[in-house]
């Protein structure tokens, strides 16, 4: 079943704090991004681990090979379930990423590493605007392959791209899906959206979700919401 993950973006630790008190009755899994991390990454990873959360730990990580190991290296401490690169640094940056991953792992870690393929915020003309000649999809297709190829442990990438990412790997992966809405629900600043039952049909593993349940009145009964609803969607394929 596709599990959710809930999106820690707020301005400060009070704040995600009270969200994750609020729905971790409900939800396992946690995005830490850039805001959160940055600002106050180790009181709410603490937090989370206190709790029994898994945390995904999303920071797009993108730099020379040697670079990128050593962060995977760094991260390690904090005890992240699924860490994010992301799949535009190459096949030799993400070959020194799984070095790194498999040395934490071997130390004990049970971190999984996930590439980012292509933003969801990024529409067509974005992608023409910095000189990509390749659709969203053919991009996605193209990294995955390499991502996998070079030991990745899973994608992130829209929902209507999940069948694409897919069809381009021999093995299985676990495929993250960001820009999740729910119906009728504004798309704020991403472009290639879709709604948890959408996601759900497609065979996305894990949706993350962030503004619909952090802005509700009631971030808990949302996020209820969404599990019903997909625990009672079944994906493609499934029996």
């Amino acid at each position: 079943m596709t599990e959710l993950i809930v999106a820690l973006d707020q301005l400060d630790f009070a704040s995600a704090n009270a969200l994750l008190e609020r729905t971790r009755a409900h939800v396992r899994w946690y995005k830490v991004g850039y805001q959160a991390f940055y600002e106050y990454g180790e009181r709410i990873i603490e937090a989370l681990h206190a709790c029994g959360a898994a945390l995904f730990l999303d920071l797009k990580l993108n730099d020379i090979p040697n670079t990128v190991a050593a962060a995977v290296h760094s991260l390690a401490r904090f005890r992240p379930d699924m860490l994010t690169l992301h799949a535009a640094g190459g096949t030799e940056m993400m070959t020194a990423a799984v070095r790194a991953r498999d040395e934490a792992v071997a130390g004990g870690s049970a971190m999984r590493l996930l590439a980012v393929t292509v933003l969801t915020s990024l529409s067509q003309e974005d992608l023409i605007a910095v000189g990509e000649t390749h659709a969203a999809h053919e991009l996605v297709a193209m990294r995955a392959e390499l991502a996998l190829r070079a030991g990745i442990d899973g994608l992130v990438c829209a929902v209507e791209e999940v069948a694409i990412a897919r069809a381009r790997v021999d093995s299985p992966c676990i495929i993250v899906c960001p820009g999740i809405r729910p119906t009728g629900e504004s798309a704020d600043d991403q472009r290639r959206v879709a709604t948890p039952r959408q996601a759900a049909i497609a065979g996305a593993d894990y949706i993350v979700m962030g503004r619909p349940i952090a802005a509700a009145q009631d971030p808990a009964a949302v996020a209820q919401s969404v599990l019903a609803e997909l625990a009672a969607t079944k994906s493609l394929g499934a029996v």
